[in-house]
């Protein structure tokens, strides 16, 4: 018997004396032992990390990974046509994931990638959003255009005032004029789908821009003047973003067929910066009092590759294209083993979830192989984007603004452990 969040009870749909007949010992022995680290992974307490940054608190273990799939995801259960007990279908991994309340549950809808390079999307639930995740029983069936999909990943999900939940993701095709040979060249455009109970999801046609690809689209959860408002990072091939850099905006009529005619790039690419060689829109934004919170993605390039990072900004609360705070840097970079990975050196984010208590689920994927979760509120998030200094753009800046706080602690007074800092400092 399967249940609906991916928990099976085994009975390999054969009578009893049937499958005591052709199932072997060794088969009964692999199986339990399967199942049984299954469920202590899945059941794993989820523990902070340490002191933290004061900004947000990482955890001690990812919420998803490629182990948490089902079990009869991946395999085929029947000894009779699996009697080494097989894996059939194998999961790489499981990241940059969509996130929504629905329904009582913190619900992740995973980038789910198949040994085959393949990704599809997926739906696990958790009672409180730190651990205990469980995938539902089916991937999504998400349904296709007149052109078919070559790959679709990296979905934001948007509750939209208009009542209905959005799926925005990338739609991959591979590109028609590469040269022959090429078989990685791609062209990149965003795909929209809605559901009422992300179980049922009707596909609308892409997203058309004047831009030639389009990736990390985000559609914002409110009409702008009874229009349905995007961000948007225009770019001219499907890897480097050329002319068109940075974090875009552009309205439409209707998203039953959206176009975009203008497109304005409210947060550009810029020189020496964590979002030097292109920079994208993570999950849409938070409404709070002060304004929109802005989480974003940025890359730059290393001698080791590109390394992505997150950052923050914030938009006014009516006019989304001036924003109004920017912290210098990067706000979450990879850590220890989230460092490794297929794509090492990454962290990425498409999802959050506010609560009404303020509190904030903030999932990040590390190296395109697991996601994790970071918790913190809304009030430590605007007193960090509101409070942080801004980037001066050179290392006299940066050095101004650091001098000016170690003074500022240093003739204020402050007490370190009984002394003042000034007598530690001396």
């Amino acid at each position: 018997m399967v249940e609906q969040t991916g928990k099976l009870t085994m009975n390999l749909k054969q009578p009893k004396a049937e499958k005591n007949k052709h199932m072997s010992t060794q088969f009964e022995k692999r199986w339990k032992a399967l199942e049984k680290a299954h469920e202590e992974l899945v059941q794993r307490k989820n523990i902070q990390q340490g002191i933290g940054n004061g900004i947000y608190d990482r955890y001690e273990y990812p919420i998803l990974t490629a182990q948490h799939t089902p079990l009869f995801w991946r395999y085929d259960l029947n000894p009779l046509t699996n009697p080494h007990l097989m894996e059939r279908f194998g999961i790489n991994a499981v990241f940059n994931s969509g996130a929504i309340r629905f329904g009582g549950k913190y619900i992740i809808v995973g980038r789910v990638e198949g040994w085959d390079r393949k990704s599809f999307f997926a739906v696990a639930e958790s009672d409180n959003g730190v651990d205990n995740f469980r995938f539902w029983d089916y991937p999504i069936n998400m349904p296709e255009n007149k052109e078919p999909d070559g790959n679709i990943y990296d979905m934001r999900l948007v509750q939209h005032e208009d009542g209905w939940i959005y799926g925005i993701f990338c739609t991959e095709r591979k590109d028609p004029a590469a040269a022959e040979g090429d078989q990685s060249s791609a062209i990149a455009q965003c795909g929209i789908a809605r559901t009422k109970d992300l179980k049922q999801w009707e596909r609308l046609p892409d997203l058309k821009t004047p831009s030639p690809q389009q990736r990390n689209v985000v559609l914002h959860p409110e009409f702008v003047n009874g229009k349905y408002a995007f961000y948007t990072r225009p770019q001219d091939g499907f890897i480097n973003t050329g002319k068109g850099g940075g974090v875009g905006f552009g309205v439409c009529d209707t998203i039953e067929n959206a176009v975009i005619d203008k497109e304005i790039v409210i947060d550009p690419k810029k020189y020496h910066t964590v979002y030097e060689a292109k920079n994208g829109l993570g999950p849409a934004p938070i409404k709070t009092n002060k304004g929109w919170l802005h989480l974003a993605h940025g890359v730059r390039n290393t001698a080791a590759g590109l390394r992505y990072v997150l950052y923050m900004f914030m938009t006014d609360l009516h006019d989304l294209t001036m924003i109004t705070h920017k912290p210098a840097g990067y706000f979450m970079a990879p850590e220890g083993e989230e460092r490794i990975g297929d794509v090492s050196n990454v962290v990425f984010s498409n999802g959050w979830i506010a609560d009404e208590d303020g509190k904030v689920f903030i999932y990040y994927a590390s190296s395109d192989t697991r996601q994790h979760v970071a918790t913190t509120t809304i009030e430590k998030l605007l007193d960090y984007v509101m409070n942080t200094p801004e980037d001066g753009y050179s290392s006299a800046s940066s050095v101004q603004v650091l001098n000016g706080i170690i003074e500022s602690n240093l003739s204020s007074g402050t007490v370190l452990n009984g002394h003042s800092i000034s007598h530690v400092n001396s």
